[in-house]
């Protein structure tokens, strides 16, 4: 028996990438799991998750939809309580980046970053509560990042999106602790994903030396510290911000 035996776990954005990899820690660990992306097929990589998350004995499914609307937000998760009886967890990891310098972004970029990465939290939240109200207990984990903590040129959007899932984050946890309910965020830094590995050596060169680990972080060790958030182990922790990232912001 894993820690997360005969739990619920709803993961966003888990085809692929960090939230694939919190879905298997989690399954690993005994979790059930549903899980969201926009799309669910073989050439987004829904299916192939689906399939090696149900190897591992649990039980899974994922959804598509659009993060970002909050009514097919609503009907989702109402689908997967009636799919799953309970939902325990749930990991707000979906996410987009559409990096530009302050005045050359348009309005676009910004409302496609902040609706994607913000505003599905709020919708999952939203529709996840009065579950997890139901049931006493409930932990919430929103997906930041360093950049939501210290900001970083060119990411304006990006940047302001991850501060308001701290906050939001925060916000939660003071209004349900009372009901048992914990929520909390996790701030990756630079971490090894198809994204990062597309970065030109230099530019990974010189963020590497500012981590005093000398290594970029890997989606497991994120999964790792998402596992601890979902578990009970952290039963008495509540918005509180995590930063893995090897040091670099001490």
């Amino acid at each position: 028996m894993g820690i997360l035996t005969g739990k619920t776990a709803l993961i966003t954005g888990a085809a692929r990438g960090i939230g694939k990899a919190i879905a298997m820690r989690f399954a690993q660990e005994g979790a059930n799991i549903a899980f969201t992306d926009l799309v669910i097929d073989e050439e987004h990589g829904g299916k192939e998750t689906e399939r090696e998350l149900a190897a591992l004995g649990v039980q899974v499914k994922g959804y598509a939809g659009n993060a970002a609307d909050f009514e097919n937000t609503a009907a989702l998760v109402s689908q997967i309580k009636e799919d799953f009886g309970s939902i325990d967890i749930l990991v707000n990891n979906a996410g987009i980046t559409k990096d530009g310098l302050m005045l050359r972004m348009t309005e676009a970029q910004w409302d496609a970053v902040i609706n994607v990465n913000l505003k599905s939290a709020f919708n999952f939240i939203h529709a996840c509560v009065p579950v997890m109200m139901r049931q006493r207990q409930g932990s919430i984990i929103n997906m930041a990042s360093v950049v939501g903590v210290h900001g970083n040129a060119g990411q304006a959007n990006y940047a302001a999106s991850k501060a308001g899932m701290i906050a939001l984050a925060k916000s939660v946890g003071q209004e349900m602790g009372p009901k048992g309910i914990r929520a909390n965020a996790i701030a990756p830094g630079f971490i090894d994903t198809a994204m990062t590995q597309t970065l030109p050596e230099k530019i990974r060169k010189e963020w590497i030396d500012k981590i005093p680990l000398r290594r970029g972080g890997t989606v497991e060790d994120i999964a790792s510290c998402a596992l601890f958030l979902a578990s009970d182990l952290s039963s008495y922790i509540s918005g509180q911000v995590i930063q893995v990232d090897g040091g670099m912001n001490m």
